[in-house]
């Protein structure tokens, strides 16, 4: 591990030490309890929460197949792997694993792998204009929005969800038609407080063009949106069936879905860092603490919801891929280490390039 990882480590766990002490005499909780809400939680419903990401996971393949086609045609199917596998390894392993599925598709498909770190931005793009447009348009346009807490700021949240994802649209569109302009200019703005960071940006820029570039027509685009649309909206209700479940506790189990889009902007923020294993704690910590601070969740099922949630969402994919990695025979361990210096190879390349 470098020094900037090993910074974090010591950041999260100092964290956690100081959360534990100040908890142990301010919260109560009642372990049997605790098992209780687990016992009678309703499993059906997690099964069919787990059924709804392991859905989106084949939805992941079947857009990244769409990027690749003008470049060659690849069944979704032949993807599934690649995206079962690498998300496994962001379990285990967390984002330092994040090239995991580039890595593994540049291997099947002889595509070489800066074109899919390209798709990998575009990818990671249109995650954020969907999540920001349904988010938006849940806590806008719900029934039920004013029942959540501190509405005025909810509703604030909500129009910069909004913003995001319009700004998100018509930064893609500049770039599509005029990639080398935006990043030149966005370099030189960012290189007013960082020579290092404006490079970073006009590569990642241009890495995002060359992505887009890869959707050949308008038919292509619509279809990555839709898809986009759909896989994130299972996401929601993958979250929304696993709060319902815990039926002991009747805040989550009539829990709606503006009240849902809340807890899944604090569990999608707790882990855009995640540290290996250490990082499920403080991703379970922090969906719990939003539960009991906005919605009055007892502690008790709230940290049984949170564990379950991170169960669901993040790692029931871990079985299947193991056993999938088995059977390619990939070494996850390896990839990740592999995956990590030809990224690191690449992003040298390109700075070498601009200089």
């Amino acid at each position: 591990m470098n020094k900037k990882n090993w910074t974090l480590w010591i950041i999260v766990v100092a964290a956690l030490i100081i959360f534990a002490l100040w908890a142990r005499h301010r919260i109560h909780f009642q372990w049997h309890v605790f098992a209780q809400q687990l016992r009678l939680a309703d499993w059906k419903r997690i099964s069919l929460a787990i059924g709804f990401i392991w859905i989106a996971y084949g939805l992941r393949a079947l857009r990244w197949s769409i990027f690749l086609r003008p470049t060659r045609r690849v069944s979704p199917f032949a993807l599934i792997g690649s995206m079962v596998i690498g998300f496994t390894g962001v379990a285990l392993f967390g984002r330092l694993a994040d090239l995991v599925r580039p890595y593994l598709v540049s291997r099947r498909t002889q595509i070489p792998l800066s074109a899919q770190i390209a798709v990998y931005t575009v990818e990671r793009m249109f995650d954020m204009g969907s999540m920001a447009l349904i988010f938006s348009t849940v806590l806008l346009f719900s029934p039920d929005r004013h029942s959540l807490p501190r509405p005025d700021l909810i509703n604030k949240a909500a129009l910069a969800g909004l913003l995001v994802a319009v700004f998100l649209a018509l930064f893609t569109a500049f770039v599509r038609a005029s990639g080398k302009i935006v990043a030149r200019l966005m370099g030189r703005a960012f290189g007013l407080l960082s020579k290092n960071m404006g490079h970073q940006v006009e590569d990642k820029i241009l890495s995002f063009r060359d992505g887009l570039n890869a959707i050949s027509s308008i038919g292509d685009l619509l279809m990555v949106v839709i898809i986009s649309l759909i896989h994130w909206s299972l996401i929601a209700f993958a979250y929304l069936e696993t709060a319902r479940a815990f039926v002991a506790s009747p805040i989550l189990a009539n829990l709606h879905l503006s009240q849902c889009m809340l807890l899944m902007a604090a569990s999608m923020g707790s882990s855009l860092v995640t540290l290996p294993v250490l990082g499920w704690f403080t991703q379970i910590g922090l969906t719990t603490a939003t539960m009991q601070k906005l919605f009055q969740v007892p502690w008790e099922p709230a940290l049984g919801c949170g564990s379950v949630l991170l169960l669901v969402t993040f790692l029931s994919v871990i079985p299947i891929g193991l056993i999938w990695a088995r059977f390619e025979q990939v070494s996850l361990r390896k990839v990740a280490h592999e995956s990590e210096h030809a990224g690191e190879t690449i992003a040298a390349q390109h700075e070498q390039a601009q200089a």
